[in-house]
Formats: C-alpha cells, sequence, structure tokens
C-alpha cells in the first residue's frame, strides 16, 4: 500500500542546471551581464547600502559615551556568606563561587548583612562595606 504512493503532480520539481552550455541557460547562467552580482561570491551584507552612508552613521546620535570608563563588578557583603570555609576573600575565590567572572575589577557594596569576619581584598570598597566587614572583626584591603 505504501509504496503504491507517489506525490501529488507539480510538488517535485527538477532543479534548474545552469552553465551547461548554450541551450538551456547557458554563457551567463541566468545571472546577466557584468555586475557585481554576476561573479562568483558577488554578494553583499543584508544591511549594505550600495555605498551611501549607512542609516546607523546618518541618524544623530544623543550623549555621551565615555570610553575611559571603568565597570565594576558587584559584589555585595551578604553575597560573601556564600563563602564558607574562606577566610581570605580573593577575586578567584570569588570567580570560583560564581560571584563574578574574573574580567573586570571587582568593588564591594555594603547591602546586606554579613555573618562572620572576612579578610577581603578587591578594587573598591564602598563606606557602608569597610563598616560592616569591620564590626564582625574583618577587614578591607585595597589590591
Amino acid at each position: 500500500m505504501l509504496e503504491k504512493l507517489n506525490p501529488p503532480l507539480g510538488t517535485n520539481k527538477k532543479k534548474k542546471r545552469v552553465g551547461r552550455g548554450p541551450g538551456c541557460h547557458g554563457k551567463t547562467s541566468g545571472r546577466g551581464h557584468k555586475g557585481q552580482r554576476s561573479r562568483s561570491g558577488g554578494t553583499v551584507s543584508v544591511w549594505f547600502e550600495g555605498g551611501q552612508t549607512p542609516l546607523r552613521l546618518r541618524s544623530p546620535k544623543r550623549g555621551f559615551n565615555n570610553s575611559l570608563r571603568i565597570l565594576y563588578e558587584i559584589v555585595n557583603v551578604k553575597d560573601l556568606n556564600k563563602l564558607n570555609d574562606v577566610d581570605v576573600v580573593t577575586q578567584e575565590e570569588l570567580k570560583k563561587a560564581g560571584l563574578v567572572s574574573g574580567k573586570n575589577p571587582i568593588k564591594i557594596l555594603g547591602n546586606g548583612e554579613i555573618t562572620r569576619a572576612f579578610t577581603v581584598r578587591a578594587n573598591r570598597f564602598s563606606r557602608q562595606a569597610i563598616k560592616k566587614l569591620e564590626e564582625q572583626g574583618g577587614r578591607a584591603e585595597v589590591v
């Protein structure tokens, strides 16, 4: 039964064979004469606008982007409680715990409470973070 089934007429179209002599789509093979799109590899990206100024350059720019701005990775004091068996917290320890990616400098903020003393080595600290660390008997060391 299944072996007698055929696809409906017109659904299986043969692929157009081009570039096989002058009889059928030979010579230019349906690409026209000359020009970028007639050549092999002659395609342009979707956003290419034919040599005119692209839209992203024509549109007005707003504000100011400081290229020298330092992006810090933020760690709150309450997140340090996740480091159970660590007394000296460094960038490597924070990276192992998954709190930072390790690509940017680290800033410790004072959000939350801390349960025990830590010696924390980071690039920046907020005043609140330093205060909370020292209340528990810990230290904040700027690297």
